[in-house]
């Protein structure tokens, strides 16, 4: 069953090193790679424990349209049920197109916009394969999240192209001077968006940011290190888990959250 428009649906990394980072996740996470051959320009899909998780791109030497580099990120995939309407929405509120709609014969469409605050997110149209499966199990994607400079425009923005259902967090959140909205309410959130921009070093865009989850924190900050990734910022204690920024040695930034931690 096709998965409701917003909802973040497929994550994947570009590498301009894509030996160290295959061993970086691999060691890190047991994630098993597995390139889908010259037909998807040697796209690779990552599964862990047998579910397809994620998707991983070699882009040394591959520029974006406008003769940029590809740099080494992570992206975030929305689901929407028709690509061309919707990019086509987004350009009208504001965003702009960075990839346009590319198909993948028998998966699906996707394309790469930037939105009105400058964050970079994709879209992906199923045409058979929904994405990645949610386990909950430590290695897998568990949360998704927009650290945007400008609150009101982002919530505007995915609340009328890609119809999130916008709920505030708790007054108490608010108070402590942070803004937070999720889509969907309690157990069926499914993606957030943070007001960053006190909190944010300056001139640091918008961004989709996503958080792996882990038994324990200060074990896998320890074998980040010996894979050669860095810590860039926690941990930090929250409901939901601990939390921590780090990067692959590529550089690409994602988060790590010991849900469990929660508890103790």
């Amino acid at each position: 069953m096709p998965r409701p428009t917003g909802t973040p649906t497929w994550i994947d990394v570009g590498s301009n090193n894509a030996e160290s980072s295959r061993a970086f996740y691999r060691e890190l996470f047991g994630w098993v790679f597995e390139d889908q051959g010259e037909q998807f320009g040697h796209y690779e899909l990552v599964s862990q424990g047998g579910n397809v998780i994620a998707g991983f791109m070699d882009v040394a030497g591959m520029s974006m349209p406008d003769g940029t580099p590809i740099p080494d990120r992570w992206d975030v995939f929305l689901a929407v049920e028709d690509m061309a309407a919707r990019l086509d929405l987004a350009v009208a509120h504001g965003a702009t197109v960075l990839s346009s709609s590319v198909t993948m014969p028998g998966l699906g469409a996707f394309a790469i916009i930037e939105d009105p605050t400058g964050a970079i997110v994709g879209l992906w149209e199923s045409h058979g394969f929904e994405g990645y499966t949610f386990s909950g199990s430590p290695g897998t994607p568990v949360w998704f999240e927009l650290m945007t400079s400008n609150f009101d425009v982002s919530v505007a923005f995915y609340r009328d192209v890609f119809e999130f259902e916008i709920v505030a967090m708790p007054a108490e959140t608010e108070s402590a001077g942070v803004r937070y909205v999720t889509n969907g309410e309690g157990m069926k959130a499914c993606a957030g968006i943070c007001e960053a921009s006190a909190f944010l070093p300056a001139g640091t865009p918008s961004h989709w940011r996503l958080y792996f989850e882990i038994e324990a924190t200060e074990p896998t900050l320890a074998r980040v290190r010996e894979l050669g990734g860095q810590v860039l910022d926690g941990p930090m204690d929250s409901p939901f888990g601990r939390c921590t920024t780090v990067a692959d040695p590529a550089g690409s930034v994602f988060q790590l959250n010991a849900g469990s931690e929660a508890a103790r």
